[in-house]
């Protein structure tokens, strides 16, 4: 179908429609400005009328009605095979490259350089078949949307609670991370100007490319940071919150350039009339937007979903903020990331949104952006020796090394570690997406020609590509876990307070915690600190967040977290006066919660780190559901865990004083000992409950058959560790009631027949993990091992197939490395 309008003569418009094709067929057509840019249109040509054929059908009758049909006569099936070839690239690029420690980022731009005229743009035809000049209005529409969303995302997970959290040295960083290459930059760039004489325009050029890349946006090191998994490090968090810092300032001076422009470009007049409706735009988010979406919140009850209208209101008014930022003359993803960092992050609603939109638009829309984006990329047209070019280049080495250097000063001066403010200039120093935006916006206004946008582009590739590697090379977060001091229960003095770090994920471990705290019975001589985190998932926002409840009597993000954990443990306190409980809650990632625990107790100087099987049971032994992501966790901390690390099998405290003789105590704790570190630091937990008279220990030494007496150290230090506990087991001096018993073994079957004929008679079991320790007691049994976490005989008691009711306690000592400097 087509239709008459007015236009340039029917030759020349040919003309420029083949010079098109010609450059689609050449790579991607994407590029519109160049090509215009160089078309010199004759001013006197009379307007004639010509014909222009409508855009494509949406979608055909089907391949069997029309085989002949090219693709590009329908825009829907060509729209889903750019984007499922553009995703299949991304991914196995990303599944190449990520074994060098190249981040995704990067597999996207290498996939935009693939598609482009560097590599099967050289094809013949090849862009008239995939991606014709038809089509990339669409796809360029799609793909736009996609990083808006992203970025309104990145408000969301922003949280601004952070800029009054931050500390001297977050603020120094930021601001320097931002004024010292934009001041240096600047002057490089009016020094090489002046000395090769360049234009107004080609000065702007450089003057953009400055700007650009002098800029440290949030988004960029909230994803190298979870790429990297040093998000809730402490470096981690100091990069986030230097980068909050920076992005707030970096966002003021991108509206005023902008508001510049338009007063240079336009009138004056009407860059205050932009700046009066931004004005005006902002305070409608502050004051009536953000307490609209906590009015939402107060509707939406507790573990209840938010309501679906909401959530489309919240859209609604992100397209309208988008449409109202190009009205006023600034870039269309103003408004959305404004209005994002207005929505209170986390649960309910930020963590809502994220969850609904995150995978489509991070994992889909956002990789079609950074594809297509790099796509107009073309490395053939730029001259390397014109003086704007090695200009660029000049000033893309000033920028990056100012930026590094204002990072470090700070760093250094306010004492942090030399390879840690190495690491933390490099995470500040690295770009992202926003950057490679940036490129693109200033290429389709015209504000860049293809030499500056190629260089741009590529200098954020290798940034990207880099960083990342030398990070992983140059920061280890687990060395600080190094054990160079002994913090065990074993090493403790006589009457040394014990310090435990109980870690909390769900209701049930409350109880649980509670009810293993009971037993260590703390007295005035051998008092008991107990400092309890509470574990949350991080969704809704991008800065994981550790709050000290005892720091913190109010937190800043109007949310009370842990309420429960909290008044449970201190009615605990409240009845034992030898006990002191601090209560912390860390949101963070699961994957990095770990690194929250044992910074931690690493700080806390802890003796024991305390946490939870994933496991959970019903009250008859059967298993109730598994905790994957728990499990990940336990064994992370179990391999960096800075002290001891004890796992808590959990089938409910049953005090069954109905099988245990009248007067004998009313709990059962048992501890099968094979000796060897673990075992030792298992027995001394058993020594401070043996304090209580109401506990009934028996310790139950199993010994290989035909070893007769002590052979080597570890069989000396095995013994000391017995004597105290076989003198109380002779007498009962109104300390508990302690009995020991030596069971001969002969290999690993005879040891799990007395296991089974032991676990209906206590209600605790304490045992060492022993893992990796080869013993003839349990010859043949770590084959059939499920969870290596709690080593054999854990395993075995806390295994379904013993259809036991006992409670499990599983103990580690401290794993003590000599680590080089």
């Amino acid at each position: 179908m087509e239709f008459k309008a007015w236009g340039f003569q029917c030759g020349r418009l040919r003309s420029l429609f083949s010079r098109l094709s010609d450059r689609v067929s050449a790579g991607l057509g994407l590029d519109m400005v160049e090509l215009i840019e160089s078309n010199q249109m004759d001013e006197r040509i009379v307007p004639k009328e010509v014909c222009i054929r409508l855009p494509p059908a949406v979608n055909s009758d089907g391949a069997w009605t029309n085989m002949t049909a090219p693709l590009t006569e329908f825009s829907l099936p060509l729209l889903q095979t750019q984007m499922v070839a553009i995703f299949a690239t991304t991914q196995i690029s990303h599944l190449v490259f990520r074994n060098f420690g190249i981040p995704k980022f990067v597999s996207e731009m290498i996939a935009g350089i693939f598609f482009g005229p560097q590599i099967l743009g050289r094809i013949k035809n090849y862009g008239e078949f995939m991606f014709p000049l038809v089509s990339q209005d669409l796809l360029g529409t799609i793909s736009l949307l996609g990083y808006t969303l992203f970025l309104f995302l990145s408000g969301v997970k922003m949280d601004m609670s952070i800029i009054f959290r931050t500390g001297r040295r977050a603020m120094y960083i930021g601001a320097a991370s931002l004024i010292s290459p934009l001041i240096l930059g600047m002057i490089a760039q009016n020094f090489l100007s002046n000395h090769w004489g360049l234009n107004g325009n080609e000065r702007l050029q450089l003057i953009l490319a400055t700007t650009t890349h002098s800029l440290t946006p949030f988004p960029v090191i909230s994803c190298l940071l979870s790429e990297l998994k040093i998000l809730n490090s402490e470096i981690g968090r100091l990069g986030l919150s230097a980068a909050v810092v920076s992005d707030l300032f970096s966002t003021f001076l991108t509206s005023i350039f902008r508001l510049a422009k338009v007063a240079y470009d336009r009138s004056t007049k009407e860059a205050f009339m932009d700046f009066g409706i931004i004005i005006v735009f902002l305070l409608l988010v502050v004051f009536v937007a953000r307490p609209v979406m906590y009015w939402m919140i107060r509707q939406t009850p507790e573990g209840r979903p938010v309501r679906d209208i909401y959530i489309y209101t919240i859209i609604f008014a992100v397209l309208c903020s988008g449409l109202l930022s190009n009205w006023f003359n600034q870039l269309i993803v103003f408004g959305p990331f404004i209005f994002g960092l207005a929505v209170p992050d986390g649960p309910p609603l930020g963590s809502t949104l994220v969850n609904k939109f995150d995978c489509m638009v991070s994992g889909v829309l956002l990789p079609v952006f950074v594809t297509t984006s790099m796509m107009k990329v073309n490395l053939s047209n730029i001259n390397f020796h014109s003086n704007l070019v090695v200009g660029q280049a000049i000033l893309l080495v000033v920028v990056i090394i100012a930026k590094f250097g204002g990072c470090w000063v700070p760093s250094y001066v306010t004492k942090i570690p030399k390879n840690d403010a190495i690491t933390l200039s490099l995470i500040m120093s690295c770009k992202g997406v926003v950057e490679m935006a940036d490129y693109s916006f200033a290429r389709g206004n015209n504000n860049l020609n293809m030499e500056i946008f190629s260089i741009g582009m590529l200098a954020v590739l290798v940034t990207a590509s880099i960083v990342p590697i030398m990070i992983r090379r140059l920061y280890d977060p687990s060395r600080k876990y190094a054990g160079y001091q002994r913090r065990n229960i074993i090493d403790l003095k006589p009457n040394a307070e014990l310090r435990i770090l109980a870690c909390i994920h769900r209701p049930d471990h409350i109880t649980a915690t509670i009810d293993l705290l009971e037993t260590i019975r703390p007295t005035r001589d051998k008092p008991l600190v107990v400092h309890a985190l509470h574990l949350i998932e991080l969704i809704g926002r991008a800065s994981p967040i550790f709050i000290s409840h005892q720091m913190q009597k109010k937190t800043l993000s109007n949310r009370s977290y842990s309420q429960d954990v909290i008044l449970a443990l201190t009615h605990f306190q409240r009845n034992h006066e030898a006990v002191l409980i601090n209560a912390f809650t860390a949101i963070s990632p699961p994957k990095l919660m770990h690194e929250d625990i044992c910074t931690l107790a690493l700080d806390k100087l802890t003796a024991l780190i305390v946490l939870p099987f994933h496991r959970k049971y019903t009250i008859n032994g059967s298993v109730e559901f598994d905790d994957h992501t728990l499990r990940t966790l336990n064994s992370s901390v179990i391999e960096i865990a800075p002290c001891s690390v004890a796992i808590l099998v959990n089938r409910g405290h049953m005090r069954r004083s109905n099988s245990t003789p009248a007067g004998l105590g009313s709990y059962s704790v048992a501890v099968i000992f094979m000796g060897g570190n673990d075992d030792r630091e298992a027995l001394s937990i058993a020594k401070r409950m043996v304090m209580d008279s109401g506990i009934r220990l028996t310790v139950v030494h199993l010994i290989p058959e035909g070893e007769e007496g002590i052979t080597d150290w570890e069989k000396m230090l095995d013994s000391e560790a017995l004597k105290e506990l076989k003198h109380k087991s002779t007498t009962s001096d109104g300390e508990g009631y302690v009995v020991y018993v030596e069971e001969r073994m002969n290999g690993g079957p005879q040891t799990a027949t007395k296991l089974r004929e032991l676990i209906d008679n206590f209600d605790l079991f304490i045992v060492g993990r022993r893992y990796n320790v080869e013993s003839p007691l349990t010859v043949g049994l770590d084959e059939w091992s499920e969870f290596p976490e709690l080593g054999v005989m854990g395993d075995m008691l806390a295994s379904t197939d013993f259809n036991a009711r006992c409670s499990v306690l599983v103990v580690q000592q401290q794993q003590m490395t000599v680590v080089a400097d």
